[in-house]
């Protein structure tokens, strides 16, 4: 959460947000006494509003926990999944390989801090449309899209963390020493704002730019929060529903180009346009390609046991995984994206945060849960047949619950690895679902992170996690 909380120091949570936008000269140019600028200054004003949540995006792709980089989310959580190890000697990165993480480990604090920013942020614009007078269809689109960060935020702080101050104002009296919230109160908070989300959004992507989330984006979100809760019969519904919309949306045949910006099997994407990065293209790419005149390795690298989980003819193994030679060692590596840097105003690809494959597999998976094994066969093959891996039949898995979703949870790491952690985050879930795993330490596995000891310095009402 933020340290500063000193009233003297906030004429307004707005500050922050439009001092984050990049491109926001016309908000600091506006003839603003002291420099202040006010909620009813910024969201009086339709540009100004609208620049207000552009430079939510912007931020997302400089914020540690959703960046892509090497504190992100991505990264941590893949390494934590045993997705990616270390390739370069850095204690904070190996303390999460070793599932011994300190609480005063920064790049933990780093995650927690920048979500909380996030959600100040997104707070800050609530607030601020809340009073608004502008026309009614730009206040609901931009409530509908705060909203929806704001239950994507959480929902990674809640599966990482556990129980969390849930901060749902600007008023840093009470956030100041806001305690640990149930789980179940944040989740129903994220399902009550992606609601809400879907409820404010429209059909299409404004701009026509998949890195503003649209209905069908907190739709795909909900159907995950539903799997999670393990409310099957509606992460059920609210999967077919997004598989059913084949005007918007569809599963590409080449893979090379799922990862492109505004690819039609996107559902919402993180844009690096705006974001002031100079030649970087996505922090993906940045983080995880090797220059070709490269002395020493890249930060991270993919595991001999993910990659063993491969078919040789497996098309996700053989255009989403490069390698190459340090030492006389092959070093492999995620190459979803295929851009490290790119001139100014070349940018071709975006970063992956929600997609249209997520939603068989959920799907799949809730089937199997409610004992509809053909449909959740069907659902895995789906994804299995774009792969160009053989489908499965009942008679492979003897028509088992268990097994079928030892077989989509396979497919999941397979198609999903390096993208915000899936791989970790369920395996932390089917330890609850007592699935079982060979070859994982489920008591490490089911441990959270620590809330970071700043945090615990500063607000005694916070309590640490089991385990630290």
């Amino acid at each position: 959460m933020m340290k500063n909380r000193n009233p003297k120091y906030i004429c307004s949570a707005l500050i922050g947000v439009i001092l984050l936008c990049t491109g926001c000269e016309s908000f600091l140019e506006t003839e603003i006494p002291n420099n202040k600028i006010s909620s009813v200054t910024v969201f009086e004003n339709v540009e100004t509003a609208n620049s207000a949540m552009r430079g939510v995006y912007n931020e997302l792709f400089r914020a540690y926990y959703s960046y892509g980089g090497r504190n992100s989310v991505t990264v941590i959580a893949g390494i934590s999944g045993n997705t990616l190890q270390t390739e370069v000697l850095d204690n904070n990165l190996i303390q999460f390989e070793q599932y011994a993480i300190n609480p005063a480990n920064s790049y933990n604090y780093n995650i927690w801090a920048s979500a909380y920013k996030m959600i100040y942020q997104v707070n800050a614009i609530l607030e601020g449309l809340e009073a608004s007078g502008i026309n009614v269809a730009t206040k609901n689109r931009l409530m509908g899209e705060a909203s929806f960060v704001r239950a994507f935020t959480y929902f990674y702080l809640v599966n990482l963390y556990g129980t969390v101050p849930l901060i749902l104002s600007t008023d840093y009296r009470p956030n100041a020493t806001a305690g640990n919230a149930a789980v179940s109160s944040i989740y129903e908070q994220i399902i009550a704002d992606l609601e809400f989300a879907m409820s404010k959004l429209g059909d299409d992507y404004t701009e026509g730019d998949r890195s503003r989330p649209n209905r069908f984006s907190a739709m795909a979100l909900l159907a995950r929060t539903y799997l999670y809760t393990e409310n099957w019969s509606m992460a059920a519904e609210m999967s077919n529903q997004v598989i059913s919309l084949n005007t918007h949306y569809e599963l590409l045949s080449d893979l090379n180009e799922v990862f492109l910006a505004n690819s039609r099997e996107a559902l919402w994407q993180i844009s690096p346009i705006g974001s002031a990065s100079g030649a970087v293209h996505t922090n993906e790419g940045n983080l995880f390609i090797r220059a070709d005149n490269a002395t020493s390795s890249v930060p991270v690298s993919l595991t001999e046991n993910f990659l063993n989980s491969f078919d040789d003819r497996d098309l996700r193994y053989q255009n989403w995984v490069d390698v190459y030679t340090l030492n006389e060692r092959e070093i492999y590596f995620p190459y979803k994206y295929k851009i490290q840097y790119a001139p100014s105003g070349s940018i071709v690809e975006y970063s992956m945060v929600l997609r249209l494959a997520e939603q068989y597999l959920i799907n799949a998976e809730a089937n199997a849960h409610l004992g509809n094994l053909k449909a959740a066969i069907s659902g895995v093959n789906t994804i299995r047949e774009r792969a160009g891996v053989a489908a499965i039949t009942p008679s492979d898995l003897q028509m088992s619950e268990e097994s079928i979703l030892q077989v989509i949870l396979q497919e999941k790491h397979k198609e999903f690895f390096t993208e915000w952690g899936h791989r970790y985050l369920d395996l932390k879930r089917i330890i609850s679902l007592q699935i079982n795993v060979p070859n994982l330490e489920q008591e490490q596995l089911s441990r959270l992170y620590p809330i970071p000891e700043q945090e615990l310095i500063s607000n005694p009402n916070l309590e640490q996690n089991e385990g630290y």
